[in-house]
Order: structure tokens, then C-alpha cells, then sequence
């Protein structure tokens, strides 16, 4: 998932969100206080998300049992514009949705601001907790016990890869022989130099970042439980393991030439999926609902999903709140409930292949035995399970954000070739530290 403007540049162009924003608020009828008005005895609640969340069904299902709400959906595909027009919506003190989604990159910084969000716990949710991981409900809750978020999913990982690709560069392409291949991140590397070494038209994989995050979370996962700054804010990029094990990884398969050196969410990522640009991507569950929008019907049965190299992990995952600018925030809150609940969450991996946080939704065997018929009726209830099985919460900082976009940045000029990998990461350090000062 992709990150705010960076602090530097966003008080130059506040004036200009701020207007923006609120104009394009005031143009569709916003949320919140914009949009929340009644007609016809009705009342609108507008949900902001981003990315896919697999709701259009529960929306239908919710409309038909409350014949009073009309629900008005608000969808951004990139994060990085989403989490910019939220901010302005909060700031501001309108134009929000009645219900947003928070990822976890956002949901910490926003923490601090408890009182621009209903507690839901005066909602009634407090009895709601046994539906959520441990570490899920927690997430959600301020330091002074208010309950601003309710878990969606949790981005358990995977690798996906195209088939056809595989069988070109004379690989395995069924799924578990696959799996097999990379059981290490050596292994994947190795695996990848064979793939290149086919003359294949395609680079093996589609960026250094996304194998760089995923390593990152699978270490951090194992051994500190945070990433750029550890639990008491403090920033240890320079001495925390796991982002240099992650850092050196993925900068030597950039090296070995295996990358197609795109970034993640931009347009020639987007459509290198049509392009056929790259034979691999390494996946949290909630991505596959996007790759298989990206690369259209006409790829289906082409991709397939196995296990991902290091022993599964997570990447990401959100929450859904209620903004205190809304005008109807007991029937938002209902609605929160109701999209989060286990079955809510079922409907939705269904759907989407968003994992869910729900104990009860894993365990279920609607989510357990569930195959992907778009790639190649995968069993992703047992890949992503199996995956999350060793999961251990990461902490991220109120400002990892931003200084994770400035080691991204690091790593794409090292990925691009110009910088070598130890003036690279001396500049991911550097501007990290500039970043968090």
C-alpha cells in the first residue's frame, strides 16, 4: 500500500488540498457533514475506501434489511491519493465519509486524534471484541481506552506468478512444485536467474519494493516486532536487523537484473499486468482483488498463487471508522459493525480475497476451503491461513509512513542503478533520519 505526501511538501500545497478537497466535496455531495442529509424519510451514509474492499454485495444486503439507509460508496484505487483527501477532510472538519477505511500505515498517526472520531465502543461495540484477533482490536483503540477502528482484514502473503511465463522459461508451474522452488529468499533469487536466463519477455518480478516490504514485515515479524522505529518511537533504522536483512535481499535480486523496476500502483505497474511484464508478485491477500482487476478477464487462469519464500508473514490490513463530523453516527456505526462482522468479512475474502481478522471467519470453512477461480482455482483459504498461522503484530510508528517512502525512494535509485547499494542505503538512512527529525 502506498503513502502520504511526504511531510515537506505537504505545507506547500495545503492551501491547494484544502481548497480542493472541499470544493470536490461540495461538487458530489461529500459525507459526513456534507452528505449525510435525509430524502424522502431516508438517510445517506457515505463510505470512503480505497483499493477493494469486496463490499458491493454487503451494501445490497444492508440496503434491503434497512429499507431507511441508502448507502453511498466512495472508492479510490491508489492510497496515496486517498490518504491526502482524508487527512484534509479531518482538518477541516468536513467532507469525510459517514465510514472510512484506515489502513495500517495511518491508523497509529490518527490515534492521536481521538476526538476527530466516534468512540464506537459508545456504539455498542465493546461486545463485538471476541469477533477480532487480539492484536486487531488493540490496534484500534487510543491510548485512553476509546475504540476509533474495527478490523477488516489482514494482509496475510503470498506469491502470485503467471503460469504460462513458467512454462516458457522451463520451470514447474504447478503450484506446490512451484512453492517448492523458494523455500529462502535465496532460493527465489536462484529461481529468478534461471527464469531470466530463458530469454523470457517478461523480468521475473515487477519491483525491488515489494519483495524489499515483504521481507521487511517477515523479519520484523520474527524478531523485533517493529520496523523503522521500535515501540517507543524511537527511530532505528541504522540498528534494527530486519530492514537491512530486507534491504540486502532485495537489492541483490535488483542486481542480479530480475526486476522490472516499477513502482507499485503506478500506471505502467497497473498495466504491466496486461503487458505482460513480469512473472511474479509477491502478494498480501487484500492485492489479488486489484491484480485480477489490473489484468482483466482475459488473464484469468493464467495467474496462480503458492507460498511465499521465508515462511509467510502479513502486510497490512485495515479498519473501518466513523468520523465525528458525521451527521448520522449511530446508524455509521451500525453500518461499521455490519461490514466487519465474521460473516462480513467471509463475504468479503469471497469476494476479494480480503483475509479476514476475524477468528471466527478463519476458522470457517467457507474461508478455509475457498479456491480462486480466477487464479486457477487456487485454494487461497489454505495458502493465506497458512501463511497468517505464524503471525506476529508489527508495530509501526506514527511516522513510518513517510520515512518508509524515503527508503522506497533509496531503494529505486539503487534498483534503477544509480547509486551503488551502499550509497543507497547511506541515503535511505540519511533521509530517514530527516525525515523523523
Amino acid at each position: 500500500m502506498r503513502t502520504y505526501l511526504r511531510r515537506g511538501r505537504k505545507r506547500a500545497v495545503g492551501v491547494l488540498l484544502v481548497a480542493g478537497v472541499l470544493a470536490a466535496a461540495a461538487c458530489s455531495g461529500g459525507g459526513g457533514s456534507g452528505g449525510g442529509g435525509e430524502a424522502g424519510g431516508k438517510i445517506t451514509l457515505t463510505i470512503d475506501t480505497f483499493g477493494t474492499f469486496g463490499y458491493e454485495e454487503l451494501y445490497k444486503q444492508y440496503e434491503a434489511s434497512h429499507p431507511n439507509i441508502d448507502i453511498r460508496p466512495r472508492n479510490i484505487v491508489r492510497l496515496e491519493d486517498y490518504l491526502p483527501r482524508l487527512e484534509q477532510y479531518l482538518a477541516t472538519g468536513s467532507g469525510a465519509g459517514d465510514v472510512v477505511a484506515l489502513e495500517e500505515g495511518i491508523i497509529n498517526r490518527l490515534l492521536a486524534q481521538p476526538d476527530a472520531f466516534v468512540n464506537l465502543l459508545d456504539h455498542g461495540a465493546g461486545e463485538l471484541e471476541g469477533n477480532f484477533l487480539s492484536w486487531k482490536w488493540q490496534a484500534g483503540m487510543t491510548p485512553d481506552g476509546k475504540l476509533i477502528g474495527l478490523g477488516t482484514d489482514i494482509g496475510a502473503m503470498g506469491m502470485v506468478y503467471r503460469k504460462d511465463l513458467f512454462e516458457k522459461a522451463g520451470l514447474p508451474t504447478d503450484r506446490e512444485k512451484v512453492g517448492q522452488l523458494w523455500t529462502t529468499w535465496d532460493d527465489f533469487i536462484e529461481t529468478g536467474k534461471k527464469f531470466e536466463a530463458a530469454n523470457v519477455d517478461a523480468k521475473f518480478v515487477d519491483s525491488a519494493t515489494n519483495v524489499y516490504n515483504t521481507i521487511l514485515w517477515q523479519e520484523a515479524g520474527k524478531a523485533s516486532n517493529y520496523t523503522y522505529f521500535d515501540t517507543n518511537n524511537n527511530l532505528v533504522i541504522d540498528t534494527n536487523p530486519a530492514v537491512k536483512t530486507a534491504w540486502d535481499t532485495s537489492v541483490e535480486m535488483a542486481q542480479a537484473g530480475l526486476s522490472a523496476e516499477l513502482r507499485t500502483f503506478d500506471d505502467p505497474w497497473i498495466s504491466g499486468f496486461r503487458r505482460d511484464s513480469f512473472a511474479t508478485v509477491a502478494a498480501p491477500a487484500w492485492m489479488l482483488g486489484q491484480i485480477q482487476e489490473f489484468a482483466g478477464e482475459e488473464k484469468a487462469g493464467l495467474w496462480d498463487v503458492t507460498t511465499v519464500p521465508g515462511g509467510g508473514g502479513v502486510w497490512g490490513g485495515s479498519w473501518l471508522a466513523v468520523p465525528a463530523q458525521s451527521e448520522h453516527p449511530a446508524e455509521a456505526a451500525e453500518l461499521a459493525k455490519f461490514l466487519t462482522n465474521p460473516q462480513g468479512q467471509i463475504a468479503a475474502f469471497k469476494a476479494r480475497t480480503n483475509y479476514p481478522s476475524s477468528p471466527q471467519a478463519i476458522e470457517d470453512p467457507a474461508v478455509q476451503n475457498f479456491k480462486n477461480e480466477y487464479f486457477s482455482n487456487a485454494p487461497v483459504g489454505e495458502i493465506f491461513g497458512e501463511s497468517a498461522k505464524g503471525l506476529r503484530p508489527v508495530y509501526l510508528a506514527p511516522d513510518n509512513q513517510p520515512v518508509r517512502e524515503r527508503v522506497e525512494e533509496a531503494l529505486r535509485a539503487v534498483e534503477a542503478g544509480d547509486l551503488s547499494s551502499d550509497a543507497g542505503w547511506q541515503r535511505a538512512v540519511r533521509d530517514a533520519q530527516s525525515e523523523a527529525g
